[in-house]
């Protein structure tokens, strides 16, 4: 199974509604690493590592709205590349 990073750029209502929090429940569930965190813009950052598959499943989940508390509006993803390993999923401040 490819191992892959996707960093992705939600926007619309999705801070100051546990956006961060489910997206966090939604990654751990597909055993993937990485963070969320909320950005000065309004918008909430995701950066998703593993497996190939359940990266695109995210990414979809992400597309799809996230917690039904949200409004996204848009998310633009891209592969992301870094030596660095993420040991968990995480919510950054």
């Amino acid at each position: 199974m490819a191992q892959v990073c996707t960093i992705a750029w939600v926007h619309g209502l999705v801070q100051g509604v546990g956006f961060r929090y489910s997206t966090q429940r939604e990654a751990l569930r597909l055993g993937l690493t990485g963070y969320a965190r909320n950005l000065d813009d309004g918008s909430v950052e995701v950066l998703a590592c593993g497996d190939a598959e359940q990266v695109e499943t995210l990414i979809a989940w992400l597309n799809a709205g996230g917690p039904r508390s949200a409004r996204v509006d848009r998310v633009l993803a891209e592969p992301y590349h870094s030596d660095k390993r993420w040991e968990r999923f995480d919510i950054r401040y």
